[in-house]
């Protein structure tokens, strides 16, 4: 049978990684995105892609955004999709905590709870993309770590309550990865930019795929994958 997965993120870095090689193998992709264009660019790059409009910035939206347009069944929900603003906990607003916490924990945890009677149905998988942040906080990271590490405790709690139901949970904590998001971190941070020095987007597609091609006979749990020059 083949696998339908839903996706946030897919349009570019790790998910649009991750969207190639799923297409490649063709298995059916539902993806979320910010804009119509953005909806026409991943439509017209790959054909079998549904793409849909929602606004992760307003997690409380979603429900409606996505009434009606979901499949009724799911072998993997994998969320790509974050964002990052840095500055020390002194300088930051509460507008860059709202938005850094809507996008990476409060729309994933509301992403999941609408998407878990599909996967619940496939007996699939939900996969969060978290950070080396989602392990440690640094400084000048505090908004975004703090995102990642309530991302990591909704992953774990997610896993307790649905391994009953057949669902496995997976976690991965990519380190730095020659990303969009990557050259934008390196610009905040006032350094220069060299993407030879960083994991390469589709070997973080490659964890993914290992975690759901995994025999349903184990799950694994988290995987945390770090530079390997």
């Amino acid at each position: 049978m083949t696998a339908t997965h839903l996706i946030t993120g897919g349009a570019s870095g790790i998910g649009a990684a991750l969207v190639e090689r799923l297409h490649d193998r063709g298995d059916i992709l539902h993806l979320l995105v910010r804009t119509p264009a953005r909806a026409e660019q991943v439509t017209a790059r790959w054909p079998r892609v549904h793409a849909h409009v929602a606004d992760l910035n307003h997690p409380d939206r979603l429900a409606e955004e996505l009434d009606g347009r979901l499949p009724e069944r799911l072998d993997s929900v994998v969320h790509c999709a974050g964002v990052i603003v840095l500055g020390d906990i002194a300088d930051q607003s509460v507008e860059q905590w709202k938005v850094t916490l809507a996008v990476n924990l409060a729309a994933p945890a509301e992403l999941t709870r609408l998407t878990l009677p599909a996967v619940r149905e496939a007996g699939g998988h939900v996969v969060f993309v978290n950070s080396g942040a989602g392990l440690r906080a640094n400084p000048a990271w505090g908004s975004y770590a703090a995102s990642k590490f309530g991302l990591r405790a909704l992953a774990d709690a997610l896993r307790g309550e649905e391994h009953g139901n057949g669902v496995r949970v997976t976690t991965v904590y990519p380190g730095r990865t020659a990303t969009a998001m990557q050259e934008e971190t390196h610009r905040q941070e006032g350094k220069d930019y060299d993407p030879s020095k960083w994991i390469a987007a589709e070997s973080i597609a490659t964890a993914v795929l290992t975690a759901l091609d995994m025999p349903r006979d184990a799950e694994i749990t988290d995987i945390n994958v770090r530079p390997g020059r």
